[in-house]
This record gives structure tokens, C-alpha cells and sequence, in this order.
């Protein structure tokens, strides 16, 4: 059992182990453990950049330890909800944050505050079977991160925390299967984008009712942009720029209660997108090309560490200034393998102006990469030791390359793997090379569903199919959808890859077993109005073996 956070050794049981202290540097730190981004630097900006992560108080000091003591709240100090996250064969991360006024900063009083937890092995929390008390950190806002181990695989468990006399909602989570055990069935979902003015989160209270072993989010967990009037909801504040403005858009986004709902019923693996941070941002490049670079990267490191704060992650992910770890691998036996993957961190500029538009001579710049080539590798070197029935890239950014532009004229996204034509190439020729086994592509990012057969050459159609890519849509962002829009027909023709094209809202179920993976469409055909139903609008199938989709 490790705990972030904790005082070392502290003995909290007889159903607990000792624990260990996340430790923080107080002396000097590291220039090249925190400026490890491929992007190149001039001198200047480098120093600089150097200056912001060694500035950063909480890289500096030593966590403080409260009394043990009572304190007195405003409110009650569980209105974030409980999560899990990065499922293993024995364990799971549990976090919370306490804070009574959610939208205010929090309303905790300047302080540590002891958080006490439980996991038991039934949901009325009668058969306990580890115990412990965590730290909130008066400097992460006085969120939890629990990193529980000691769990058997594959076995469903229920989490609560209480702290100052006042009790979280009960949550449940799920631990993986051991390493080689193939489980009978594997059932998830995905989403991403999930703009909180465009509409409300029933989707989730869906999802949270479902019956899954898994939540992939792909990005867009929140988004950055100033309040607007006449929305179906409003954002509190200015667009998001200090840590405080990044603290409390996640708190408003996390009182949501459908979105509460799914947090507490599975564990969820997240990784981000653009909006978490700035629209379109590529590596340490902003949208706006007259943005400083370095308060650039001083917005970055407020958004890390809020996205932090507010995500079930390892510790692994602890972000360092404007720097963060999220590209990982979490395992599911020998059926699935989750290669999560960072598309916004790494990446250089896009080419020919960031929109849809006729490809320039740079999109094929062999040197342009979305990855990174430290990811790049990472990726690489996963996929060829992997020994996965399905592997799975969850990331952000259309992988097919659509000509977005119906009759003869042709335009490429150039915010997705389409403006990185050389990268994407070499990604997909891997695949093939290597033969990795039965490679999918899980895809957010653009607000409608999409079924893609991915090709190293998009140019010769009757070329072999490599992967299956699987794109959902949003949660809400973009309002109310349409089963169809008016260049649904065009795109088609011109792309016959493409298998599916939908422009509802809503997520992706999968269901994964030794022969066939099974995804389906799952809509709510309104979101500016509460209460829509569910409604499976699409199903398609692989066969192990066999890359590409079939609709059934």
C-alpha cells in the first residue's frame, strides 16, 4: 500500500502495511529532469523555462502534517465525489479532494488535513480489507491520491474516505486480471469532450449504470473558454489561466452528479487532450503565434498540476512545472493492452495553418512528429514486446486520413495524424511490420463517430487494412447532434475507408473476448434537455486476426 502524501511508517492497522512518503526535493533541482520535451529551445528560453519549474513551490517543499485532530468545515467536504484509476492485478489508485466550496478555491483552511479510507470486499463496507490514513496537502489543494496494493486480481471492490466527521460516497472499483489469466469477457467504454455549457452529462448517468470493467477518457475533460450567457449551463469565471482559474473549472465539471456517477462506479484510465490546457496547443506552441513562450508555459504548468489534482493518477504522473507524464500502459491479462498515449505534449507545430484545408509541402516533413520521439520509442518498444490478444492505442486525434473536402478539391485536418502525414505513415508501417496482434485505435477529439480501416497508404485503397480505428463522439460539446449532416454522402464517397459516420452525441461500449471485439454507438440523441434516452445507434465487429470492421 502506498499512499501520496503519507507520513512513512505510519501503522494504521492490523489490515494495513507500512507506507511510504512521496518525498520532494528541497534543494536544487534538476534542469534536464523537468525540461525533457523534445521541442527545440534557443538558450534563452530554455534559462528561462528552467527559472519556472525551479520556482514552483510545491517541487520544493516537504509536505506538512496536521494534527490529528477535528476540524471545522463550512460544508460538507466531499462534493468532488471519489474516483479510481490505472487498475493492476493488485490494486488501484483512490482519489478525492475535499472541498466544501467547490467553486470558491475549495474553502479548506490553510492546513493539512488528515483523510482516513477503507476498501472492503462488499458495497456495505462490512468486510474491510485494507485501511489507512492519507494526507490532503494544503499545497495540491487538499486532494487524495491512494495507491492501494495488496488487492486479489480481478475482483470488484468498494472504497469510501471520511475526513473532518463527514463521509464520502461510497465508490467501486475493479483490480485487473493476473498476468495469466485471460478473462472470458472485457467490457468498456470511451468518451472525450465534454463541454460543460454545450449540454448535460446524461450520457454518464447511463454509462454509470452499465455493466463495465473499464472508462477510457480520451481528452477534453474540461474546457478552458470564459462563462457564456444563454448557455444550457454557464463556466464560472474567465477563461482559465492561473491555477486557482484551472482548480475551480475542474471542481465545477467534477459536481456534476452523472459525471460523479461514473467516477464512482469503475475505475477510469484518462488521458488529456487540448482543452485541459489552450484549444490546438502543439508541445510548448500556442494557437496564438504571439503568445511568450514563457508564460505560455507557466499557463501549462497551472493546467498539469489542477489536471492532477482532479484525475485518479500514479504518482508516476506527478507533474513537474510545465512537464507531465501521462503516456503509460495498463494491462487487462493477456487479452488487453492499453497503450495510453499523449498527442499534445511532444508534438511540433501543425503545418498550413491548423484547419482543414489542402495539404502543404510541410505535412510531409519527415521531422514533424506528434509524439515525440521519446514517446515514439516508448510506443515502439510496448507494442513489439507486447503478448496482448488486442492492442490498443488510446489517444486523441484522427488517425484515417479523411479528405474533408467532398468532389474533387481536398482537405486534410491538420490538428490531427493527417497534418503529420510522415509520422502517421511510419506508425501504421510498424504495425504491419511488426505484425502486432489485432491493433485498434481509440479516437475523441472531434465530436462525431467515425469507423475507420486504417492503411499505411491512404493513396492506394486496395493496399492491406492494418488497424481498426474506432473515433467517438462528444459528451456534449457542440450542443444537440444530427444522425446525419449535409456532406455526410460526399465524405463517404471520397473516403471509402471510412465505415461509419454519425454527428450525435454520446460514447462507445466495446466488448472484448478471444475471437471478436465488438463496439457500439451509443447515443443520446439530446443534450441541451435533461432525461434522453440511450440509443444504440451503430454495431460493428473484428474478428481476431482480421484488421477491419464489419457492421452488424
Amino acid at each position: 500500500m502506498r499512499e501520496f502524501g503519507t507520513r512513512a511508517g505510519y501503522d494504521s492497522g492490523p489490515a494495513s502495511q507500512k507506507v511510504q512518503t512521496m518525498q520532494f526535493s528541497p534543494t536544487k533541482l534538476s534542469v534536464t529532469q523537468y525540461l525533457t520535451t523534445p521541442s527545440a529551445w534557443d538558450r534563452r528560453t530554455f534559462l528561462k523555462a528552467a527559472g519556472i519549474a525551479a520556482s514552483w513551490p510545491f517541487l520544493q517543499q516537504r509536505p506538512t502534517y496536521a494534527a490529528d485532530r477535528q476540524i471545522t468545515l463550512s460544508d460538507h467536504p466531499f462534493q468532488l465525489g471519489v474516483a479510481s484509476g490505472d487498475p493492476s492485478p493488485d490494486g488501484v489508485v483512490l482519489w478525492t479532494r475535499l472541498a466544501p466550496q467547490p467553486l470558491e478555491g475549495g474553502g479548506m483552511p490553510p492546513e493539512d488535513v488528515p483523510v482516513q479510507w477503507v476498501v472492503a470486499s462488499d458495497s456495505n463496507l462490512k468486510n474491510v480489507v485494507q485501511r489507512g490514513t492519507a494526507v490532503a496537502s494544503k499545497d495540491w489543494a487538499h486532494c487524495v491520491h491512494v495507491e492501494v496494493a495488496g488487492l486479489e486480481p480481478d475482483r470488484v471492490y468498494w472504497y469510501q474516505f471520511i475526513a473532518a466527521g463527514e463521509a464520502s460516497p461510497i465508490g467501486r472499483t475493479r483490480t485487473a486480471p493476473s498476468p495469466g489469466k485471460t478473462l472470458d469477457r472485457f467490457r468498456f467504454a470511451f468518451a472525450s469532450c465534454q463541454h460543460y455549457e454545450s449540454g448535460l452529462f446524461t450520457a454518464y448517468d447511463h454509462m454509470s449504470r452499465d455493466d463495465l470493467n473499464l472508462v477510457v477518457h480520451l481528452g477534453d475533460y474540461i474546457y478552458e473558454g470564459k462563462g457564456t450567457p444563454a448557455k444550457v449551463r454557464q463556466h464560472v469565471g474567465l477563461e482559465t489561466v492561473t491555477l486557482d482559474d484551472y482548480r475551480n473549472r475542474h471542481a465545477q465539471y467534477k459536481t456534476d452528479l452523472h459525471l460523479q456517477a461514473a467516477h464512482a462506479a469503475f475505475p477510469w484510465l484518462v488521458t488529456w487532450d487540448d482543452h485541459e490546457f489552450d484549444n490546438n496547443c502543439a508541445g510548448d506552441i500556442s494557437e496564438e503565434k504571439d503568445v511568450d513562450p514563457i508564460k505560455f508555459l507557466e499557463r501549462r504548468a497551472n493546467a498539469y498540476k489542477a489536471y492532477y489534482e482532479h484525475m485518479p493518477l500514479r504518482r508516476s504522473a506527478l507533474p513537474a512545472g510545465p512537464w507531465m507524464t501521462l503516456y503509460r500502459t495498463v494491462s487487462f491479462g493477456p487479452l488487453v493492452q492499453f497503450a495510453v498515449l499523449d498527442t499534445r505534449q511532444y508534438r511540433t507545430d501543425q503545418p498550413c495553418g491548423d484547419h482543414n484545408v489542402a495539404p502543404c509541402e510541410t505535412v510531409f516533413d519527415p521531422n514533424a512528429t506528434v509524439l515525440g520521439q521519446q514517446q515514439d520509442d516508448w510506443l515502439r518498444g510496448q507494442l513489439s514486446k507486447s503478448r496482448a490478444q488486442w492492442n490498443v492505442l488510446a489517444q486523441q486525434i484522427m488517425m484515417g486520413r479523411v479528405d474533408r473536402q467532398p468532389g474533387e478539391a481536398v482537405a486534410w485536418s491538420m490538428d490531427q495524424w493527417a497534418g503529420y502525414d510522415a509520422a502517421r505513415k511510419r506508425l501504421l508501417q510498424f504495425l504491419a511490420d511488426q505484425k502486432v496482434a489485432n491493433p485498434v485505435v481509440l479516437t475523441g477529439d472531434i465530436h462525431t463517430n467515425w469507423v475507420n480501416d486504417l492503411k499505411v497508404d491512404f493513396d492506394n485503397l486496395d493496399s492491406p487494412t492494418v488497424a481498426t480505428e474506432f473515433v467517438g463522439t462528444s459528451i456534449t460539446s457542440g450542443g444537440d447532434g444530427a444522425e446525419t449532416r449535409k456532406d455526410t454522402a460526399g465524405v463517404l464517397t471520397d473516403n471509402p475507408f471510412v465505415k461509419f459516420y454519425n454527428a450525435e452525441r454520446g460514447y462507445v461500449r466495446c466488448e472484448v473476448d478471444s475471437k471478436h471485439w465488438r463496439s457500439e454507438y451509443q447515443v443520446t440523441p439530446t443534450v441541451t434537455k435533461p432525461d434522453s434516452p440511450l440509443v444504440t445507434r451503430a454495431t460493428f465487429e473484428i474478428e481476431s486476426g482480421r484488421p477491419g470492421a464489419e457492421r452488424v
